[in-house]
């Protein structure tokens, strides 16, 4: 919420997973307490530009116990003597202020903040899970796996002894249709042989007649 000319924070929403606030270059001069009660966790808070001229105003964010970087760039209050050493005294919890802590050591960049603030936050995500979860679930898969593999191998030793018991009946079929053929033949054998004989009886009698 920079530069959008805000000059009270009454109507901040509750944040209370909020960490860092940008308030710079608006006209805040007092009511921080809010802070502390709608935004209780935040690590960095920027008030630069602001209208901010006395200590009592900033003491209020002692309550801010997890804010560790404050900016108060062109404030009235950078102005007033021992400036650094009162603010570093009257908020202990606070490691850098306007860029820098104590002994003028500059502050990490933002971004390598973000960086270790997503790694706590991965970090917990993982020791939140109960231990076991996944594996469980691995070896159910595992499982269902091998029963798979069991169903196929029933399922081929099926199809196999299907097969050969239709090879087998093809047989025979085979067979008893040679039988019939041999049967069909020697039928016709004894017709022939029959009608010949017939012949040879009606050839005698005529030759009787003769």
């Amino acid at each position: 919420m920079a530069n959008v000319e805000l000059s009270s924070l009454a109507k901040l929403p509750q944040l209370t997973k909020l960490r860092k606030l940008e308030l710079s270059d608006n006209s805040i001069a007092g009511g921080l307490d809010v802070l502390a009660e709608r935004c209780p966790n935040l690590t960095y808070l920027n008030l630069s530009g602001n209208k901010i001229k006395d200590l009592s105003t900033v003491e209020i964010l002692t309550n801010l116990k997890n804010l560790k970087s404050l900016d108060l760039f062109n404030c009235e209050i950078t102005n007033l003597e021992d400036y650094r050493d009162n603010i570093f005294r009257k908020l202990p919890q606070i490691t850098y202020l306007d860029g820098f802590d104590q002994e003028d050591n500059e502050a990490p960049d933002s971004e390598e903040e973000d960086d270790e603030e997503c790694e706590e936050y991965e970090d917990e995500d993982d020791e939140a899970g109960p231990p076991g979860e996944y594996e469980d679930d691995d070896d159910e898969e595992e499982g269902e796996s091998d029963l798979g593999e069991e169903e196929e191998d029933v399922g081929l030793s099926y199809l196999m002894k299907e097969e050969i018991h239709d090879e087998e009946d093809d047989d025979d079929y085979v067979e008893d249709g040679g039988e019939g053929e041999e049967d069909d033949d020697e039928e016709e054998e004894a017709v022939v042989q029959g009608e010949k004989r017939k012949r040879d009886a009606e050839d005698e009698g005529d030759e009787d007649e003769d």
